[in-house]
């Protein structure tokens, strides 16, 4: 229950501040933060991460939605392991996931407003369910990376116990 929870945390968050980006600020308004290097921005994206797949809303509605189904089935099926870097990763993924879905199914697009600038190159902009999208799935390949090295820390323990 732990990680619907964490879920709908992350979800709420990323609303919260789409709504106020959304109606307190203009299209393109900047607010510096940091300099130049990081602003809060009002931005739309038709789009996927990077701004791909411009206009492809209904595409992102479908697949969105068997992710969604998929991960609320695998963190019920994950959720009583000892090692809980997982459920919480997918729990973070999940929440994201339906923040941009509900943007995508309510307006056409979603509203992002975290800018960095490196110099001459801007990051594309992004916002809470993205970050979140990103810190789940790297989390993710850690646990993968943490369980494959625990394999073989048991298989090598066998090796040895045979001996």
């Amino acid at each position: 229950m732990i990680y619907y929870v964490i879920a709908l945390i992350v979800f709420l968050v990323d609303q919260g501040t789409k709504w106020l980006v959304a109606t307190r600020m203009t299209i393109g308004e900047e607010i510096s933060v940091i300099g130049d290097f990081f602003l809060i921005t009002s931005h739309r994206n038709r789009g996927a991460a990077f701004g791909i797949l411009q206009g492809q809303t209904w595409f992102f509605i479908v697949v969105t939605t068997i992710v969604a189904v998929a991960l609320i089935w695998y963190i019920y099926k994950v959720k009583s392991q000892p090692d809980k870097i997982l459920p919480v990763a997918l729990a973070m993924v999940l929440g994201g996931a339906l923040g941009n879905f509900i943007d995508r199914l309510l307006m056409g697009e979603v509203v992002d407003f975290f800018k960095f600038n490196f110099g001459s190159y801007t990051f594309p902009i992004f916002n809470i369910a993205d970050s979140a999208i990103v810190v789940g799935v790297g989390l993710i390949i850690l646990d993968t990376l943490l369980e494959t090295r625990r394999e073989k820390q048991a298989a090598q323990s066998q090796e040895e116990g045979k001996e």
